[in-house]
């Protein structure tokens, strides 16, 4: 096995063990990343899509099926929802079942274990014309996946004509870099006020391995997370034959600002959440 499969079957088996506590921390409708960062942006991103008439919609990484069910009442007709994680499958299937959505039932979702890193996973997605995908989402997973390239040579074979494929992840410069926060604190020289000045240091970007990390605090194992400079992470789809048409840098607001003083989401200037758009040209 080579070292990328190990990694690969690592964090797998990782999600494997965290998938409870990671249901449960999430929660069915998300959290604040999902409710002020990531969901506004795919709407920005998908909707013209989603509520394309027949729009068929497939679901990467679909964790506890959060995506896949915001997909269909944003208008998607089919939604098929995969993960690499079994345990992660049978969650988002339950709570399919118990909303009446599931395709066997008369619903709108299917649901299958797909890991992304491997190529026979994917190409047994890759259908006919008229069964490929109008939208192809993977949310926040691509820093947990060991390599992108069996995705960005499978993606041509999974979009329809006019079709997206759409990703966020945590933002390369400012988390997966190792980048560290740092707090201030300082009196004003206008106003005498007190003030917290947040920065952060970046030490490594363009070479960083791979780091065992935590997505949630008291997950009950640790997982790897894998780090790719931009450059490098759009590269690999450009050269599947992939165009970008969009990207946004997803940052928290005031509003949002925590009394846990080192707290991501008081970090208002320093993007948490890199999201994109490609298609075929």
């Amino acid at each position: 096995m080579s070292t990328q499969e190990s990694l690969a079957a690592q964090s797998i088996s990782s999600w494997r063990v965290n998938a409870g506590y990671w249901d449960a921390t999430i929660s069915k409708t998300g959290n604040k990343y999902w409710r002020r960062l990531q969901e506004p942006s795919l709407a920005r991103l998908l909707s013209a899509h989603l509520s394309k008439p027949g729009c068929r919609a497939l679901d990467l990484a679909t964790g506890n099926g959060l995506c896949a069910r915001w997909m269909l009442q944003k208008g998607a007709s089919h939604v098929l929802a995969t993960d690499g994680c079994e345990e992660m499958v049978q969650i988002a299937r339950g709570y399919a079942q118990t909303d009446g959505m599931l395709e066997e039932n008369g619903g709108r979702v299917a649901f299958r274990v797909v890991d992304v890193t491997s190529e026979r996973d994917l190409q047994g997605l890759v259908g006919d014309k008229e069964e490929r995908f109008d939208v192809v989402l993977m949310n926040m997973a691509i820093m947990d996946v060991a390599t992108l390239e069996p995705l960005a040579k499978a993606l041509p074979g999974l979009l329809a004509k006019d079709g997206a494929f759409v990703a966020t992840l945590l933002h390369p410069v400012f988390f997966t870099s190792g980048a560290s926060r740092n707090v201030e604190l300082r009196f004003s020289r206008v106003t005498g006020d007190l003030e917290v000045v947040r920065t952060k240091i970046i030490k490594n970007y363009m070479s960083v391995p791979p780091a065992v990390d935590i997505a949630l605090p008291g997950q009950p194992v640790k997982q790897v997370s894998f780090h790719r400079p931009m450059h490098e992470l759009f590269a690999t789809f450009f050269r599947a034959g992939l165009v970008m048409d969009a990207m946004e840098e997803l940052a928290f607001t005031e509003e949002d600002t925590e009394a846990r003083i080192e707290s991501s989401s008081n970090y208002t200037q320093l993007p948490a959440i890199l999201a994109f758009r490609m298609r075929l040209p």
